[in-house]
């Protein structure tokens, strides 16, 4: 098998959704830059607004792909949620309502029906409490998104793929 599909068939993405101007919205997007330069050079990290079609475009193709976006779900602000979303759709009531208009719920199930889900698909929920213009990250959401960060470095990292093993 030629180099460019094996590593196309072993690549691994982070996608943090949001928009930065809306507070905890952005809880996504600041997972990601807090990855910047702590993850091996092979793994993408992608800062996206929730659009739908490109969200999965990014997914396709991926051994395995972490999601992190803000949710309202109505737990505790900064509480975190991981969602296996190879098997099991993501809880609509959680997911339903975007500020990215399409859901996330909604691309995830479409890249289902496309056989474009990677064979190992994570999704990471950090429930927000403020979502307005120009606000920060709330604090509880800030100490989330570290926790986050913290999480996915390893887990990103481990060798295990959908019970592949990968080499770096």
């Amino acid at each position: 098998m030629p180099d460019s599909m094996t590593n196309q068939r072993r690549r691994r993405i982070v996608l943090g959704i949001g928009n930065s101007e809306r507070g905890d919205d952005a809880a996504g997007r600041a997972v990601v830059r807090l990855l910047r330069g702590t993850l091996p050079h092979d793994v993408e990290l992608v800062e996206q607004d929730g659009e739908a079609t490109a969200l999965v475009a990014h997914l396709e193709g991926a051994a395995a792909a972490f999601v992190v976006d803000a949710c309202a779900a109505g737990a505790s602000p900064g509480t975190v949620q991981r969602f296996d979303v190879r098997n099991s759709a993501l809880p609509h009531a959680a997911f339903g309502l975007s500020t990215h208009g399409f859901g996330l719920a909604e691309a995830i199930e479409l890249a289902r029906a496309l056989g474009q889900l990677p064979p190992r698909c994570v999704v990471y929920a950090i429930e927000g409490i403020s979502f307005e213009a120009g606000a920060p990250l709330s604090p509880a959401v800030a100490a989330a998104v570290a926790a986050v960060a913290a999480r996915l470095r390893t887990e990103v990292t481990s060798n295990e793929v959908a019970g592949e093993q990968l080499h770096a």
